[in-house]
């Protein structure tokens, strides 16, 4: 069973997804800007097009990803500071989820290391989707000189 402080450990981490939004938040105004600059100046550019309309998607992705990272830090850290038995609260947690639709009857009374290891995979694809971002974008920047000549 895990401890308060590997829970602790867990939404420490899981709060580094916030860093990582802001960052991928900053790419993806950034292709919005780009594919409507476009059309505001009259000049459409496919490629140019087509990279802020990826860019953007993958925004939107990481930012779905971003907020369940960041309800699983809130959820970690409530439950670490708790002061009843881990077992009261992590049925409390169960109940709670069971409720409000998020959670299937059936998944409750999970072992923490097995909730973890879910919140740390969602933060890993949160990580992912950045860099995806963020090697798109430099292979723009790097790619972009050589586009004037070829066009």
């Amino acid at each position: 069973m895990s401890s308060d402080m590997e829970l602790h450990s867990v939404a420490s981490l899981l709060r580094r997804g916030r860093s990582l939004d802001q960052f991928s938040t900053g790419l993806t105004l950034l292709a919005a800007l780009l594919g409507l600059g476009q059309w505001l100046l009259g000049r459409i550019d496919p490629w140019l097009l087509l990279f802020s309309a990826v860019l953007f998607t993958l925004g939107v992705l990481q930012k779905y990803w971003a907020l369940r990272v960041a309800f699983d830090a809130d959820l970690f850290q409530r439950v670490a500071d708790g002061t009843q038995p881990l077992v009261e609260r992590s049925q409390a947690l169960d109940q709670a989820l069971v409720a409000l639709g998020l959670q299937q009857a059936g998944r409750g009374g999970r072992p923490w290391s097995e909730r973890q290891n879910g919140a740390l995979r969602l933060l890993r694809r949160q990580s992912l989707l950045l860099a995806a971002q963020v090697i798109l974008t430099l292979g723009f920047i790097l790619t972009s000189p050589w586009l004037a000549f070829s066009g």
